[in-house]
């Protein structure tokens, strides 16, 4: 066959070459594929004018099939098989994945969303791995170039083009301190609140933050004993001294037992936490990045604040 019958070859044309073949009768044929007798009669003369042969002939008993046309028979039905295959989505099975899942995150949601995460993942699809990352400053390119598959972030973070977010749970902020800690009883107003030493968390190192923001609104600054990128570095430090922090609730419920912490209301207008999952948009039809955030924002919605579990909202 020459290259410029490729050019204009019509794929529906395979399954009436196929037919015609098996039954060598243009009626039976056309039944078979639901064409009409002249529809089937007019794809066969234009397959005798691509393959350049009459491929059925007359002979006694009815049609028989030219050597070009018993080798065709031969080569049809895994060629068709095959052109079905391109265009028929592949069957999604988690057990048969192997991949490595990298989310940039802080090590408070590693500690959340971690263990419940690589417990689900070892029953359904042993074959994935976990790996959360730091963000760092090029965090939107290792989205884009496939390096990361999905980052955390609060819902109030802006978010680069081309990236899209599902809403996967909400928390609320908690003041923690050491038990027996001075200020662990009774109602904390926002001048006692910054009168107290605090121990900061800072992620990207600029030191800026919205409960600071939201004290010089009222002509007040905290003082920052302690500062570090980790939650948990945090929560150590208040374990042992009179510093207090202010983080999720239920990253610090989770951890309060074991280093023996309170959990009080801090005095914030604002004290909601509500996290977005981030993923590249150019990856909207990987199954295996939409089978991930299925998993992930369960997850999340189990084990980040009770009020998230109904959450999972998308947005662009």
């Amino acid at each position: 066959m020459h290259r410029k019958h490729l050019r204009a070859l019509d794929l529906n044309l395979l399954p009436v070459l196929q037919a015609l073949l098996r039954h060598r009768n243009v009626t039976r044929a056309a039944a078979a594929v639901g064409l009409s007798q002249p529809a089937a009669s007019r794809a066969l003369g234009r397959l005798r004018a691509l393959f350049e042969d009459p491929l059925l002939v007359r002979a006694p008993g009815g049609l028989a099939l030219t050597a070009r046309a018993q080798a065709i028979e031969r080569q049809i039905n895994p060629a068709l098989a095959a052109v079905r295959g391109i265009f028929r989505a592949e069957s999604f099975v988690p057990a048969d994945i192997e991949h490595t899942v990298r989310i940039a995150a802080t090590d408070a949601v590693a500690v959340l969303v971690g263990p419940a995460l690589s417990a689900r993942l070892r029953r359904e699809a042993p074959r994935v791995r976990v790996q959360f990352q730091n963000y760092g400053n090029d965090a939107e390119r290792r989205l884009q170039a496939g390096e990361l598959d999905f980052a955390f972030a609060l819902a109030s973070t802006p978010l680069p083009p081309g990236t899209r977010s599902a809403l996967v749970a909400q928390d609320r902020l908690a003041l923690v301190m050491r038990r027996g800690h001075r200020a662990s009883r009774g109602r904390i107003t926002l001048e006692q609140y910054a009168g107290l030493t605090h121990a900061a968390i800072s992620i990207s190192g600029d030191g800026r933050s919205e409960i600071d923001a939201e004290l010089a609104t009222h002509g007040l600054e905290r003082e920052i004993g302690f500062t570090a990128p980790q939650f948990t570095a945090a929560l150590a430090v208040v374990a042992g001294t009179d510093l207090v922090t202010t983080v999720s609730r239920s990253f610090a419920a989770r951890l309060a037992p074991a280093l023996g912490l309170v959990l009080r209301e801090p005095p914030l207008a604002t004290p909601a936490l509500a996290y977005v999952l981030v993923w590249a948009r150019i990856r909207d039809h990987d199954p295996v990045v939409n089978w991930l955030r299925s998993v992930i924002g369960t997850i999340c919605r189990t084990q980040i604040g009770a009020s998230g579990r109904r959450i999972m909202c998308p947005r662009s």
